[in-house]
């Protein structure tokens, strides 16, 4: 079933020009499935998990959300070594499958693969969840990212993402860094004009100031957030999140569970034969002195997760959800075995006593 050509008509914002810029996109053949497009793309608005109200978006979603940076695969700057795509669509339909209600993409990782992969998995579904997905990173030589802010790039790039996840329009579309710094305010306006158009519901920024947000809030209203936020790094406490709940501006945070570090899983030993391409096998959390400091941290997370019957991973979640200021967390999965056991994130209670003791020494 081929479904009609995708027209992008936008008017150029700057100042004296009257071009019209048209991008179209058109769609390839798609799965032989016998739903209309219009319940192809109907979201999913029921669910068992807890859920929460994100910012002022009306979306409710589910306090956990599936993470897709891992299913990227490696072969490329910020990959993580070998991923089986049917593996990857298995882990999202068991997430589905539990309620979960939000998948978090990006067009970078794995230079689209990722988005492909979640395409896939969406074909044939009656009720698809929530599709939040991210410009700005583009391909450079050895499949390295490059930063591109510029207005008719991020409409190549919404136009690619669009046809690789197969939905008429993007729930959330997010810019994944604010960089170059002097094209921020170019970018945000081609987001802006983007949901104007309908191409996508909403808009938002992840790894901003709050400086930056406030210098682009006066272009158009920045409804989410996305920071990276765990107990090995606090700093979004020190000024964003609390800038962020008082404008109303949601918040969903990545690595809750540092890349992996503190899911319980993460020894010396694994690190040590980590692929070459996995960029965690690099970074310096990942390695002494650090790495000792946080080996320690995760012994306290399994602690309290014995009295919940969890995992550590689970804990360091919900600790991260705790936070009045965090709507969801991302939580990344590469199989469905690693769906159920850290989903309890989204139903644990951490006392202040088991919070302290999860924080002492840090």
């Amino acid at each position: 079933m081929k479904t009609a050509p995708r027209s992008f008509v936008i008017v150029d914002g700057t100042a004296g020009a009257s071009l019209r810029h048209v991008v179209t996109a058109l769609e390839g053949l798609t799965a032989a499935v016998t739903l209309t497009d219009q319940a192809k793309d109907q979201a999913m608005q029921r669910t068992q998990l807890r859920t929460t109200q994100l910012g002022a978006t009306g979306l409710e979603i589910t306090r956990v959300g599936f993470g897709a940076w891992a299913i990227g695969g490696g072969g490329w700057e910020f990959g993580w070594g070998p991923q089986e795509d049917e593996e990857s669509i298995a882990a999202i339909h068991r997430a589905l499958e539990l309620g979960v209600n939000w998948i978090d993409t990006a067009a970078a990782y794995g230079f689209g693969r990722s988005e492909r992969v979640v395409g896939r998995a969406l074909e044939g579904l009656a009720e698809r969840p929530y599709v939040f997905t991210k410009a700005s990173l583009v391909e450079g030589p050895g499949r390295r990212v490059v930063h591109n802010l510029k207005r008719d790039s991020i409409l190549r790039e919404v136009e690619t993402s669009l046809d690789r996840l197969g939905v008429e329009a993007i729930d959330l579309y997010q810019i994944h860094w604010p960089i170059p710094e002097e094209d921020i305010d170019e970018g945000w306006a081609a987001f802006a004009e983007l949901k104007e158009q309908g191409f996508v519901r909403h808009i938002g920024v992840s790894n901003f100031s709050t400086e930056q947000l406030r210098r682009i809030q006066s272009i158009a209203p920045v409804e989410t957030l996305q920071p990276p936020y765990s107990l090995i790094d606090r700093d979004a406490e020190n000024e964003i999140l609390r800038y962020a709940e008082r404008e109303r501006i949601g918040v969903i945070i990545y690595s809750p569970m540092a890349s992996g570090l503190l899911t319980g899983r993460m020894t010396r030993d694994r690190i040590a034969h980590l692929p070459d391409d996995d960029w965690r096998k690099h970074d310096p959390r990942f390695r002494e002195p650090q790495l000792s400091r946080h080996l320690d941290l995760v012994e306290r997370l399994k602690t309290v997760a014995g009295r919940h019957d969890t995992t550590p991973g689970a804990v360091a979640i919900a600790w991260t959800v705790r936070n009045p200021a965090v709507d969801g967390a991302i939580a990344g999965f590469r199989r469905a075995d690693q769906v159920d056991p850290i989903l309890t994130a989204a139903t644990i209670e951490l006392t202040d006593d088991e919070v302290d003791e999860i924080e002492a020494e840090n």
